[in-house]
């Protein structure tokens, strides 16, 4: 049990905080190399939501754990206004292109241009997850640099800002959320849906999650559950690794 013990030790990598600086400002993110080292490993993004950090994130989204291959990013936000934060004294992402001079987005440019050429990365397997502002915050990506990704993965998030590329997509969402209106993330599935070239009811895929295969392989998944804001650390993590490891940009 005791070598068992120590040979995960030595297999287990840690986590690297890196600093990056971006327009004269000082961003950091913690970058899990993978623990499962292999030639080109796929690259995963995850963004906290308003108030969190990279640590947050982290432990709920588990990327780092349930997808050991990969390498993961938890970036981590700025004091940035919001519906819950007016005065702006909490961590958070711009919520359209246009806001906070853009500086979320150049801060992912430089995250992206480290990390995807100090472990090789696999060009065509980089996803984005976040959830409430992070999950916002993954949709501007996807308006942003879209060309980037293969798939996104926000939670609890409204999605206002489609791009114009279809992708594929799994968004979390609670029917209960009082936070972000669960009527508006719905109709954004929904355009997302016609915008893919889905089709049909769809397939369960679990307890609260439905698939709807979409053109080109850009599919769908809806994980519609019966709570709130919260985000479903006991499935989310594993389900979103299993969307991913299915989807490469094309």
């Amino acid at each position: 049990m005791l070598c068992c013990a120590l040979l995960s030790l030595l297999t287990t990598s840690a986590p690297e905080v890196k600093t990056y600086t971006v327009g004269g400002v000082s961003r950091i993110a913690t970058v899990f190399a993978p623990s499962r080292p292999g030639a080109h490993p796929p690259l995963v993004f995850g963004f906290h939501g308003h108030g969190g950090n990279m640590r947050n994130a982290a432990n709920s989204f588990q990327m780092h754990e349930v997808w050991p291959e990969a390498v993961v990013v938890y970036m981590q936000g700025l004091p940035t206004a919001g519906m819950t934060d007016p005065e702006g004294k909490k961590n958070g992402w711009q919520q359209k292109p246009s806001d906070e001079n853009g500086r979320d987005v150049a801060f992912f440019d430089a995250v992206y241009a480290d990390v995807t050429k100090r472990f090789a990365v696999d060009l065509d397997r980089v996803y984005s997850m976040g959830h409430s502002n992070g999950g916002r915050f993954t949709y501007v990506l996807w308006s942003e640099r879209g060309e980037l990704f293969a798939a996104f993965a926000p939670s609890g998030s409204p999605g206002a800002l489609l791009a114009s590329t279809p992708k594929p997509l799994f968004h979390i969402a609670g029917q209960k959320d009082p936070i972000v209106n669960f009527t508006g993330q719905r109709l954004t599935v929904d355009a997302v849906k016609r915008k893919n070239g889905c089709q049909g009811q769809g397939e369960k895929v679990g307890t609260y999650a439905t698939m709807f295969k979409g053109k080109d392989g850009n599919d769908v998944v809806a994980y519609f559950h019966p709570g709130g804001h919260e985000y479903p650390r006991a499935e989310g993590p594993k389900l979103i690794a299993e969307f991913f490891k299915t989807h490469r940009r094309h």
